[in-house]
């Protein structure tokens, strides 16, 4: 059975964690208003670029002429999954959901005997994936110095995956990460980025006849590239709100079970600390009366 002291330090350790999960939780729900403000914010481009490249897209996919980014190689072989997590933990199953997502599509294309090759950005998923597919993953990139996410760091990842398609190095790209809904809840999403999947393409094709200015294989050439940085921007965005929200979650819980871990350690050594001096007021007056 545990001292009083023990008791006395193990209460006052759960005490000190309680301020850790407290001040975690503030500083978590302080950084989400400004990057759930800023995946917001960036919906409406990403969705409309979308839209516009469906349109665009819709009258040369078919042709030769189309880009590389927009036909695809015409094969399924080889697929590159991209896999964007956070660099830190303390956040519930943020990392875990989207390395799940991740986990099931990779075994799904193995049964098919697709080659499947991985690109990690975040630590975190980095880690859980290279003890089961370290072979698999070819490139990672770590934005823990980044202090805020800008558009440059998405672009420089959709380079590389552009410089990997040019080479030849996979046939289909999917993006994974995780899509703000709420606090409590976040989407794991996985969206094909190469050959890009427009919504409502079909019906495109019904719409309204532009005449472009440069044609259309041109202003393609220029936003294609483009639309794959504005996604995997707004994926880096989704993520980062995703997880305040998850951690600010997770240290509300962890404060609560801290608080009631604290009112049973307190019970429990106040009945002990009672039993005590019940004992000793026992030998007391039992040593009294045997005089």
């Amino acid at each position: 059975m545990a001292s009083l002291k023990d008791m006395r330090v193990r209460i006052a350790a759960t005490k000190a964690t309680q301020k850790i999960t407290k001040a975690m939780q503030m500083v978590a729900a302080s950084k989400l208003r400004r990057a759930q403000a800023a995946a917001e914010a960036a919906r409406p481009y990403a969705e409309r670029m979308e839209k516009v490249l469906g349109n665009i897209a819709a009258s040369v996919a078919a042709l030769d002429s189309a880009p590389a980014l927009l036909r695809g190689t015409g094969r399924d072989q080889v697929h590159l999954l991209v896999v964007c997590t956070a660099e830190r933990g303390l956040c519930g199953p943020f990392n875990s959901a989207i390395v799940r997502l991740a986990r099931e599509r990779i075994n799904a294309l193995i049964a098919q005997g697709k080659e499947v090759k991985l690109f990690c950005v975040g630590r975190k998923g980095y880690d859980q994936l290279k003890r089961q597919y370290e072979k698999l993953i070819i490139e990672h990139i770590e934005l823990r110095a980044v202090r805020t996410i800008g558009f440059a760091n998405a672009e420089e990842i959709a380079n590389q995956i552009a410089r990997l398609y040019a080479e030849g190095a996979f046939d289909v790209a999917t993006l994974f990460f995780s899509r703000f809904k709420s606090v409590i809840a976040q989407i794991q999403t996985a969206l094909q980025i190469i050959p890009p999947v427009f919504e409502g393409k079909a019906a495109a094709g019904a719409a309204s006849v532009y005449d472009y200015e440069p044609d259309e294989e041109d202003i393609l050439a220029e936003l294609l590239p483009r639309n794959l940085a504005v996604q995997i921007f707004r994926a880096l965005l989704e993520n980062t709100a995703s997880f305040y929200g998850a951690q600010m979650s997770a240290m509300d819980n962890a404060t609560r079970n801290a608080g009631e871990m604290i009112k049973k350690q307190t019970l429990k050594y106040n009945r002990t600390r009672q039993a005590m001096i019940t004992k000793e007021l026992i030998e007391i007056i039992s040593g009294a009366e045997a005089l």
